[in-house]
């Protein structure tokens, strides 16, 4: 991308492996034809924010400006552009290029681009620049990767829908999990089971909630509003369960059963992962005799992610959120590690990045 008329931008970058944030200055390229610069007002706190800056996959470039849960307000737009203009609210997701030429590309599921998709942040894009996320001023991004945020929905909330929002939004789609009546389990009740929670409901589904925590019980039932809530380690309550949910959307991390949850499944019901255990083990007639399934998803293409941003404003779904100033974050990434968020952080860059 050309460097002429790139302007300075503040961010909070990590150094190193420890994954401590503080403020940071780069530098953002200028926009061009296609281009759209996005003044950052919220950017959410994912995972990934403990993943990456602090190196465990082994591919961290530092300095490392995080958050790919970005919404704010258009300020710029370049000379082809056609589906924004200045003042629009508007977000960005994980990603922000692709080929545009593969078959995924051009079935709008540009996350599985055969020559690679390119991360929000931490990622070299096809000139060789490093990309840096949303803990930052402002974002210029190509118009295929932006996404309208309809105008009374508010962009602090926005902001996880671009993450944890579509991860699980597009699974359910994908295997017509929008039959109201059928049921769906959801196993874990953080970010993403949140989100699972609420489409589900708003679906029309019956919707049960794993988890191996009690204290759990009452804010999936009363808060989010699912039917039943169930301790995944209670045997008899499982047990009670078999044959009886037509879809799963796992969402959990650690290790666990997975035998054990695909016999909660109805002949040919399917169990989705959106988690990343470190392995999955589970015996072969437990799919074979009920012509039940595995499938794994991470986020989705631009389409749906439209489609989901239009969903949530329609039927006024929206996340639960803690807002926090950019100066709070490391102690927030702390939380989020000890599972001390009810679900998603949300730093207000707007306000408390200058």
């Amino acid at each position: 991308m050309s460097s002429e008329n790139a302007t300075d931008c503040l961010g909070w970058a990590a150094r190193d492996a420890s994954g401590v944030l503080s403020p940071y200055k780069f530098t953002r390229w200028a926009v061009q034809s296609d281009d759209v610069s996005v003044k950052i007002t919220h950017s959410g706190v994912c995972y990934a924010e403990v993943v990456f800056p602090r190196n465990k996959h082994g591919d961290a470039t530092y300095p490392l400006v995080p958050g790919h849960e970005i919404a704010g307000i258009v300020q710029e737009v370049g000379s082809n552009v056609s589906g924004f203009k200045v003042g629009d609210h508007v977000g960005v997701g994980t990603y922000v290029n692709s080929c545009r030429e593969c078959d995924y590309c051009n079935g709008r599921l540009e996350v599985y681009c055969e020559k690679g998709v390119v991360y929000t942040y931490n990622r070299p894009d096809f000139d060789g620049t490093i990309t840096q996320g949303g803990f930052s001023t402002y974002i210029v991004v190509h118009q295929r990767y932006c996404f309208r945020i309809p105008d009374a929905y508010p962009l602090a909330s926005a902001a996880p829908l671009l993450c944890a929002g579509i991860t699980v939004y597009s699974p359910m789609m994908r295997h017509k999990m929008n039959q109201p009546g059928k049921s769906l389990g959801v196993i874990g009740l953080g970010g993403l089971g949140h989100m699972a929670v609420k489409f589900g409901k708003a679906l029309g589904l019956n919707v049960n909630v794993f988890s191996t925590s009690i204290s759990k019980k009452e804010e999936s039932l009363t808060l989010l509003g699912a039917d039943k809530f169930v301790v995944s380690s209670d045997q008899e309550q499982m047990t009670a369960l078999a044959k009886s949910l037509d879809f799963i959307i796992d969402t959990v991390s650690a290790d666990h059963s997975f035998d054990l949850y695909l016999s909660l499944l109805k002949t040919a019901g399917v169990l989705v992962m959106v988690g990343a255990p470190n392995e999955v083990k589970l015996k072969p007639r437990s799919l074979i005799l009920g012509m039940k399934s595995i499938s794994g998803s991470v986020v989705g293409g631009t389409k749906e992610m439209q489609e989901m941003l239009d969903f949530c404003a329609a039927h006024k779904i929206y996340p639960n959120i803690e807002i926090i100033p950019i100066q709070y974050v490391n102690e927030a990434i702390e939380r989020l590690i000890k599972k001390g968020v009810k679900y998603r952080f949300v730093v207000d860059i707007e306000i408390s990045l200058k």
